[in-house]
């Protein structure tokens, strides 16, 4: 018979968590300990998980710090905690997360059970066609940045559960191991790849942005996903009161807003005249500005839309690269596409769903990648680039299915 706990987690709540953490895969924390390590001995782990959760005596280890190289040139640090404390998180996760999406706005799309970046895209392509200023927001370093008593004084309006607030402040303390080993202390911020984490700084932002813009401008519809977002104005004198009271508002609760990626944007179209220096913008990996489009009848006109951004397809054909496709000429196009098409059919997934043929032009930079692998695995095709380019061709009519991308190419909607 197991003794009294005194906080009121239960075994379930551990294994259900486990199997969370599980579905999501993930690293190795500080201690290099691996899923299938953890699960070589899952039971007594789980256990003794248990066991420190329920009697309070759980202490999160340190937080691994990795550097996850970013488009533009730069990397984001991300904290990667052990697999027991992913676990931990998890429960702490599945406690709080349903009273908070209670009161969690309904546009804020990021990280949220039943919401994506694709209702966040068409909201704001819907408020762009009916409103003709745009302020674009992104906040500096936000992760690095909360403030943990604000957050902290959050959480409490929504729990007075002990071991939920015993464990949060024990995350938010916890130390950072850098790559060369050492150990950094923290007093502000909640590490970004820590599972309970985009919780938190939802819940920050609910109350930093989202309950306050809901409460002074009531009248500007917005999008927020994490800490991007875009503010939807009447008139460029709106917008550019909005930006300033803004700034001053990330700062009172100890925030800055980027300097170079928070601005003012007009969104110029057939029916919009005036002229503005910025009249485009980047929001979850799309680009808003004047496109050509068709209505019903077949006849041309601008109108402001989404498609996918440079730097998004700049990223892609980087990864492509880094493929070596060309090398790989021991392989068969069947090998080649099952070795790729998960990743193609998320590009195309998520980058299709506005403007499709925007994305066009990228999807034919990877047939040019297997065009040149065709000139080096078959000797017919060797120096020959433009009949291996028809010889492709040929194959993917004939078989569209062989790789993800080609039913859009050369398919019938192609």
């Amino acid at each position: 018979m197991n003794p009294v706990k005194p906080y009121p987690i239960s075994k379930r709540q551990v294994w259900e968590a486990y199997k969370r953490v599980k579905a999501n895969r993930g690293g190795a924390g500080v201690d290099e300990q691996s899923l299938e390590a953890f699960d070589r001995n899952l039971v007594d782990n789980l256990y003794k998980l248990w066991n420190r959760l329920a009697s309070g005596s759980y202490q999160p280890p340190p937080v691994k710090r990795v550097e996850i190289p970013k488009a533009n040139g730069g990397t984001r640090p991300l904290g990667v905690p052990t697999v027991a404390d992913r676990i931990a998180q998890t429960v702490v996760k599945q406690a709080l997360e349903p009273e908070l999406e209670n009161h969690f706005h309904p546009d804020s799309y990021g990280y949220r059970p039943g919401r994506s970046a694709h209702q966040a895209l068409a909201a704001a392509r819907s408020r762009c066609w009916r409103h003709d200023w745009v302020v674009e927001f992104d906040i500096k370093g936000y992760f690095d940045n909360i403030d943990h008593d604000l957050l902290m004084r959050a959480v409490r309006r929504h729990t007075q559960e002990k071991w939920v607030l015993l464990y949060i402040e024990r995350w938010l303390r916890a130390p950072v191991q850098m790559p060369d080993g050492s150990q950094r202390q923290r007093d502000r911020g909640t590490p970004q790849g820590g599972v309970v984490s985009p919780l938190l700084a939802n819940l920050f932002l609910h109350y930093t942005f989202d309950k306050w813009m809901s409460r002074h401008h009531p009248h500007i519809p917005f999008e927020r996903y994490a800490d991007d977002g875009v503010a939807h104005c009447r008139s460029r004198k709106q917008a550019e009161m909005l930006k300033a009271v803004l700034e001053r508002r990330f700062a009172e609760c100890g925030l800055e807003l980027h300097p170079l990626k928070t601005r003012i944007i007009y969104c110029k179209d057939d029916d919009r005249r005036g002229e503005f220096a910025v009249t485009s913008f980047d929001f979850l990996g799309y680009t808003f500005r004047a496109r050509r489009s068709k209505n019903r009848y077949g006849k041309a006109f601008i109108n402001f839309s989404p498609a996918i951004s440079n730097k998004a397809a700049k990223a892609i054909r980087q990864e492509v690269r880094g493929w070596g496709l060309q090398r790989r000429s021991d392989k068969t196009l069947e090998d080649l596409g099952r070795m790729f098409n998960a990743i193609i059919r998320g590009w195309i997934g998520y980058y299709s769903a506005f403007y499709k043929s925007a994305l066009y032009p990228t999807l034919r930079h990877l047939d040019r990648k297997l065009v040149l692998w065709a000139t080096r695995k078959f000797k017919r095709l060797r120096g020959h680039r433009r009949r291996a380019s028809h010889w492709l061709a040929g194959v993917a009519r004939r078989q569209l299915g062989l790789f993800a991308h080609w039913r859009l190419l050369y398919g019938q909607a192609g």
